[in-house]
């Protein structure tokens, strides 16, 4: 198996995989804006009309012509006439003059000639005969025109044109591209087009991902084992891993191990999905058949058969008529942690989908890691608050154990990279956690 002697580091064959395959190659589909969240977008998208269409406030308090405030202070408050009050939902039916001003709340529609509004803690109202009660003209509401009583605003703080209000198109103008195609959809963005009122948009459909699981010895969740049978786990761990990258998962089953029946199960896989992946098969034994039916499948074939990492070093990557083949080794943790590793970056470039940081947390290694020079470790690992740090907050915490337990994943909040330069890490270092 001189493929499997020869290792590539995780980042090369990473690398060599994807430059085999297209970018953004699924096809697009139209979804409601409210249903899209962690969809990616298939088009560029363009402000039907700039956001925000007037202008408003973004306090409570009197709008104003800034220039009238110059000067204003504690001790030399400027003194300006009430006229109204900016109905919230509607354009003020009045304009502010020279000397005066409207009492406005936050989010509504400043009258014209108003340029700047000051907030309700540098204000106090003067009270006068028939002047209404202290608060009232804040908290009483549907009153339009209080010309009608002559009524005093102290103001005493000097307001610069254009403070505490938001321009038309100040947040985005007219014709402004305001969401790239391959933007992975958030709540923001979400908010964003519907407040454009942009209901729908296309996306990049699920990229369908073929699993195979392998092994004479596994056997369905629902089965109880015999001695010797254990449960398919790798199936589920992997479909769940492809949901949450954008995929969808088509689970074939359990195969035995028979050459012509994986061959079989591949081939209708490929047939049918954008990636197929095959848990287990993948090392050195003779009784390993992966290699031979991704070979068989089409070209290129198999691109590398060992992979220099732990765990998942008989990882195979592999593509065959333009689709990626990948083979995951059986035991879970090797699987999942290699499926974070590879599966997860070959469904984002089939959507589309523009390059993002994985959310990682520094934090103080609390033990002694080893590792060999030249290979890359990834460590299960808990993350504590330690509330005696002032600078680096948490702590990683290793979880040992062999990569034939799923728990050791299961009870994780991240993974801890030892880098191939390394010779293992040191308690106490500062560390990068991807979390999982």
């Amino acid at each position: 198996m001189p493929q499997f002697l020869t290792l590539l580091p995780p980042d090369e064959a990473r690398a060599l995989l994807l430059s085999h395959l297209p970018a953004g190659t699924v096809d697009s589909e139209p979804v409601s804006v409210t249903a899209s969240l962690n969809r990616t977008l298939a088009d560029d998208i363009h402000a039907p009309h700039p956001l925000p269409q007037f202008e408003r406030s973004t306090v409570d308090g009197f709008a104003v012509r800034a220039r009238d405030t110059f000067g204003a202070s504690d001790s030399q408050p400027a003194y300006l006439t009430l006229i109204g009050e900016a109905p919230m939902g509607d354009a003020p039916a009045f304009e502010i003059g020279a000397g005066q001003c409207a009492l406005i709340h936050t989010g509504g529609m400043l009258p014209n000639g108003a340029d700047a509004v000051v907030m309700l803690e540098y204000t106090q109202q003067i009270v006068g005969a028939g002047s209404p009660r202290p608060n009232e003209i804040i908290y009483k509401t549907g009153r339009k025109d209080l010309a009608t009583t002559k009524t005093e605003i102290e103001i005493f703080r000097a307001m610069a044109e254009g403070e505490n209000i938001i321009r038309v198109g100040e947040d985005v103008a007219e014709g402004q591209a305001i969401l790239p195609q391959g933007r992975v959809m958030r709540p923001a963005e979400i908010g964003g087009l519907l407040a454009l009122g942009i209901t729908s948009a296309r996306v990049s459909r699920f990229v369908k991902v073929g699993i195979i699981s392998t092994g004479d010895e596994i056997i369905s969740p629902e089965e109880s084992p015999k001695p010797g049978q254990v449960r398919d786990v790798n199936s589920y761990t992997l479909s769940a891993l492809v949901e949450k990258s954008g995929g969808v998962a088509k689970r074939y089953g359990i195969i035995r191990d028979q050459f012509e029946a994986l061959k079989d199960a591949a081939a209708e896989a490929l047939s049918e999905c954008d990636v197929i992946v095959v848990t287990a098969g993948s090392s050195a034994s003779t009784r390993d058949m992966t290699a031979d039916v991704i070979r068989s499948l089409g070209e290129p074939g198999v691109l590398a058969h060992g992979i220099n990492t732990r765990p998942g070093k008989p990882t195979i990557l592999g593509v065959c008529n333009g689709k990626a083949v990948i083979g995951l080794p059986g035991n879970p943790v090797s699987a999942l942690v290699n499926g974070y590793l590879f599966v997860a970056p070959v469904i984002e470039k089939l959507l589309g989908t523009l390059p993002r940081p994985k959310p990682t947390v520094l934090a103080r290694l609390t033990v002694n890691l080893p590792s060999q020079a030249g290979r890359e470790d990834w460590w299960p690992v808990n993350i504590t608050v330690n509330p005696q740090s002032s600078i680096v907050k948490y702590e990683a915490d290793p979880i040992f154990g062999k990569s034939n337990l799923i728990f050791t994943l299961a009870n994780a909040d991240g993974l801890l990279r030892i880098p191939p330069d390394a010779a293992g890490l040191g308690a106490g270092e500062v560390v990068e956690v991807m979390l999982l």
